[in-house]
């Protein structure tokens, strides 16, 4: 399958390497690939994006716009705060009746009081902003509530034993998710809470997800909904 991934950071580096090593045809999409090709390691990146590229060959890198036009599955791996700006650079007709799996956080600036906010919450979502935006995208959200490493590897954490949400206003495109959830990263329970009106709280989660990170020291964790 053709897969365009838009985003070059942790999360997006992690699910193009872990789809291409499943056979999919993968490009990740950039604002600006001279710019993306010339960066130097981060703090929080362990190789340049160039190296990273060098060493997974079958990953592609275009821009936010080729990105979308490659894919006919889409995963939006960009910072929240971007997000609409990066789909923005799309032709509507590359977008079309594809599906969007949408793993961004709607997390904004630091407060006064030294913590993250949510730049829309409670009466709305990232994910619902990225549908009213492009009504023809099936966007449905996913895997924001684990780390990149756990998305793509759950079996690595507890046996796969957690569960994984997901939302979206079209039965079929949940449907389609998580079969894709389970077949391509080994998800054993992906809970379907429905319309995209769920994102609100799944995106909210990421606030009580810092804290758990902070107090554990490890991002190796996950949810376990105990019925």
């Amino acid at each position: 399958m053709k897969i365009g991934i838009l985003g070059t950071g942790d999360v997006g580096r992690t699910l193009a390497g872990a789809l291409a090593r499943r056979g999919h045809d993968v490009m990740a999409g950039t604002r600006d690939v001279r710019r993306k090709l010339g960066e130097r390691p981060t703090d929080t990146d362990e190789s340049s994006y160039r190296d990273w590229l060098a060493a997974h060959k079958a990953v592609r890198l275009g821009t936010f716009a080729e990105a979308a036009r490659h894919g006919e599955l889409l995963v939006n791996a960009t910072a929240g705060h971007a997000s609409l700006e990066a789909l923005a650079t799309a032709r509507p007709a590359d977008l079309a009746d594809k599906i969007l799996i949408d793993v961004a956080n709607a997390l904004g600036p630091w407060n006064d009081g030294g913590e993250m906010e949510l730049f829309v919450v409670n009466t709305d979502s990232l994910s619902e902003r990225i549908q009213r935006a492009h009504p023809r995208l099936l966007v449905v959200k996913a895997l924001n509530t684990v780390s990149a490493r756990v998305m793509a590897e759950p079996a690595a954490l507890a046996g796969g034993d957690h569960d994984v949400f997901l939302a979206g206003d079209d039965a079929a495109a949940r449907e389609t998710v998580s079969r894709f959830l389970r077949e391509e990263f080994g998800w054993k329970t992906v809970i379907d809470l429905g319309s995209l009106a769920a994102a609100r709280g799944l995106e909210m989660m990421i606030m009580v997800w810092l804290k758990i990170w902070a107090a554990l020291g490890t991002a190796d964790f996950n949810f376990k909904i105990v019925r």
